[in-house]
Order: C-alpha cells, then structure tokens, then sequence
C-alpha cells in the first residue's frame, strides 16, 4: 500500500503539509510523495480518486490502485492513521 499527498505548494495549506510530511518520515522512517495539484499527474490523480479539496492524503494499493482511504481538506489525519495503510 501506499500513501501520497495532492496540495498546492504555494498556498496556505503548503507549510502544513510539508511539516507533516517531515513528522511522518521522522516517525515512520517512510517517506510520503507530495504531489502538486496544479501538474498533470496531480489532476489526472484527483479526478480518477474524485478528489475536491486539498490537502488530500490518498491511500491506495500498490498493485491495482485500489483506493483504501482518501481524507480530503483539513484537518490532516493523525500520522499513525496514515502510516497503517501505508506499507511500502
């Protein structure tokens, strides 16, 4: 499984997600893609996950996609939340 973040990098959302991107690998030893909204493969992912609201962490499953958890806006989920689905 897998887990990544969708948000703007320059909005008033960005310092937030990159403080939890931060806490997460401190915590986890895992890193977390963060994926910019405003790109194509950021907009190709939230259309197919029907992602509105940003920040987003999306879970998926690595071999077929599959999503397991979308938590969308704020406020971000606990780390501990996210790093259960998050296996790689």
């Amino acid at each position: 499984m897998k887990a990544v973040i969708l948000y703007r990098p320059r909005s008033d959302h960005a310092r937030e997600v990159t403080d939890f991107s931060r806490d997460y690998l401190r915590r986890t030893g895992k890193k977390l893609d963060l994926i910019d909204i405003d790109t194509r493969d950021g907009q190709a992912k939230a259309r197919a996950y029907d992602i509105t609201q940003y920040p987003a962490i999306l879970a998926t499953r690595e071999d077929n996609g599959q999503a397991l958890e979308v938590w969308q806006g704020r406020p971000l989920p606990m780390i501990d939340t996210v790093s259960y689905y998050d296996d790689k």
